[in-house]
């Protein structure tokens, strides 16, 4: 039991050892000089503060604190730390993470800390710019105004910076969109010139003073806000990458009060200042069939034009948007993987955007990524910029797939152009199988030709059509009567070739030996005939009866040329009968062979008929 006991204790030890222990609000730092800038020319709320620590202690610190009051920092999207060398070049980006403070009363302030990349000695200072973009920080004010009305907004905030350590010196620099300020508080000394209010110098400020600030003006910006934007990627390994962007968007300004007129909105130019008629989004510059439709369908009433660097898409929804009023949309367009897509053997990294360019000073609300990778990926890591929630997996499925393309989920609230950065996707993907594709679509090819030669060749008849097929096979039969037939004829005249070589060459040795092979032709085409007549009796007695009639002739045929075979052999060759009486002999002959040669045509011409 005691060993047990021991192993807890080191436990336990081990993991208190492992958790990070909050951080400490050091005296010895303050800030010796702040210069704040609040913007407010849009719906954004935009501070840039430059801060001065200074170290007035014995030892070095290494970090500084930055914290943000409750109000600022439930809006808050962006905040980045940068460290200013003027000496030294520009300024250089730190580390800035969110932390705990010890001991800390303030429990509804948020802190960060930022890490210095030299250590702040005593005496020293240190120049560090934060910037923090809040979003639905301004507050319309009235909530409702009708047609003709300006927009009123309202910025709560604090007259100091919210510091852990005492401000020396600080100033305020209030930037608006218009001149027309309804009411600001006044906390001395405090002036106004044209578009700012400037508040400051304030010196001396202890750590978290809180003095509300409220600024009342005129704001007629756009006050757009994409409630939810699903953003699906689709890559190919074939040299394309589709984008689609649907986008719920409305209008979070001042809720437009009472009816609204067309007549009046185009009439008068003081009607609907606060709407929203068209924006520009911008796409790649490579960005090719880009397309906007909605619910409806196709929408016209855009315009694209072609930059250097970019793609300026000028999209005009259907009817302006006034507050409270909300449309939906869907763009696409293609780019080309090359641009984005990078392998080293079967190792491939996508490098795209996670949100793009939707209109200028955006708000994104809930933003889904959806990449589509090609089926066989595997190994999938996502490398973010800034944290992302990345959801379950899922599977896509579409042309010529099997086992579906694997799709990676990415989902973040609260995003502003700042967050336009890339993503990186690294996968494994075996080139061979850039071959599947291909090969299915020979294999699906190939498998519907087989098909249609199996349908081409099948009886879907319910009851047999008897005439049809009687048809058939005497048309069947007559043809190959016909060929068979063309075959006699043509020993016929081979026939009359060897009786004409004879009376010339007189060699009866010769004319014997080609006499057989064409009577042993003759007698098996003969054969062949009289065996498709036999057929066609009971199928088409007349065309049998044709069938017949030249069976006779050839019968006829035959024997005038055995008579003239024997007037050569016997009576010519061995001089048994002058030249005059053997002209008078073969000429009726030969004069009868081509008349049954004539009816043996017309015959056939009738068969064929």
């Amino acid at each position: 039991m005691a060993w047990l006991r021991l192993t807890l204790v080191a436990l336990v030890l081990l993991c208190g050892s492992s958790l990070a222990a909050p951080d400490t609000i050091s005296p010895s730092v303050r800030v010796k000089q702040a210069d704040r800038l609040v913007d407010l020319a849009s719906q954004l709320v935009k501070i840039n503060t430059q801060l001065v620590f200074e170290n007035t202690g014995s030892d070095a610190a290494r970090y500084v604190l930055v914290a943000l009051d409750e109000s600022h920092a439930n809006s808050l999207a962006y905040i980045n730390a940068v460290l200013v060398e003027p000496n030294k070049g520009g300024v250089k980006p730190l580390k800035l993470v969110e932390t705990k403070v010890q001991g800390h009363e303030h429990s509804s302030n948020r802190f960060y800390r930022i890490e210095l990349k030299t250590p702040l000695s005593t005496g020293k200072t240190v120049t560090i710019t934060l910037e923090c973009i809040h979003s639905h920080h301004l507050e319309p004010f009235p909530r409702e105004i009708t047609q003709k009305e300006k927009q009123l907004v309202k910025y709560s905030g604090n007259h100091y910076i919210v510091s852990p350590y005492t401000v020396v010196k600080q100033k305020t620099t209030v930037n608006l969109s218009a001149r027309n300020i309804e009411n600001y508080t006044k906390l001395k000394p405090v002036s106004q010139s044209d578009m700012s209010v400037y508040y400051g110098p304030y010196e001396n400020i202890p750590p978290f003073s809180e003095d509300p600030m409220v600024i009342h003006c005129e704001n007629n910006t756009p006050f757009l806000a994409v409630r939810n934007l699903l953003r699906q990627i689709e890559v190919s390994h074939w040299g394309n990458i589709a984008i689609e962007e649907t986008v719920d968007l409305e209008h979070t300004g001042a809720i437009l009060k009472g009816s609204f007129s067309r007549y009046e909105f185009q009439r008068e130019s003081g009607s609907g200042l606060s709407s929203v008629k068209n924006f520009k989004t911008i796409l790649p510059a490579s960005a090719t069939d880009a397309y906007y439709r909605d619910d409806i369908g196709n929408i016209s009433t855009s315009n694209m034009r072609v930059l250097s660097d970019a793609v300026e898409l000028n999209l005009r929804p259907r009817f302006p948007l006034f507050g409270g009023w909300k449309t939906h949309y869907v763009v696409g367009y293609n780019v080309p993987s090359y641009e984005y897509l990078y392998n080293s053997g079967d190792q491939y990294i996508l490098k795209i955007r996670f949100i793009d360019h939707i209109f200028d000073d955006m708000i994104v609300d809930d933003a889904v990524t959806r990449i589509i990778l090609p089926e066989g990926c595997h190994n999938i890591q996502v490398k973010s910029p800034y944290p992302i929630d990345r959801l379950a997996d899922s599977l896509h499925f579409t042309y010529l797939d099997t086992k579906g393309r694997p799709v990676v989920v990415l989902h973040k609230t609260n995003l502003i152009e700042h967050h336009i950065q890339d993503l990186e996707i690294s996968y494994s993907f075996p080139r061979i199988l850039m071959l599947q594709e291909p090969l299915l679509l020979i294999a699906a090819l190939f498998l519907l030709f087989v098909l249609v030669i199996i349908y081409v060749r099948l009886d879907f008849s319910i009851s047999k059509d008897e005439a049809s097929e009687n048809k058939l096979r005497i048309a069947g039969l007559v043809e190959k009567v016909l060929s068979h037939q063309l075959k006699r004829i043509n020993a016929y005249d081979a026939y009359d070739e060897q009786l004409n070589k004879l009376k010339q060459i007189k060699d009866v040795n010769s004319f014997n030996s080609a006499l057989r092979t064409i009577t042993n032709d003759l007698k098996n085409e003969t054969q062949a005939i009289s065996d498709h007549q036999a057929k066609l009796k009971s199928d088409g007695p007349e065309l049998a009866e044709k069938v017949t009639e030249l069976q006779k002739l050839d019968k006829a045929l035959k024997e005038l040329l055995n008579q003239q075979q024997t007037l050569y052999v016997e009576k010519l060759i061995p001089a048994k009968i002058n030249r005059t009486a053997f002209v008078e002999a073969d000429g009726p002959l030969a004069k009868k062979k081509a008349d049954i040669r004539e009816k043996i045509t017309a015959v056939v011409k009738s068969l064929q008929n």
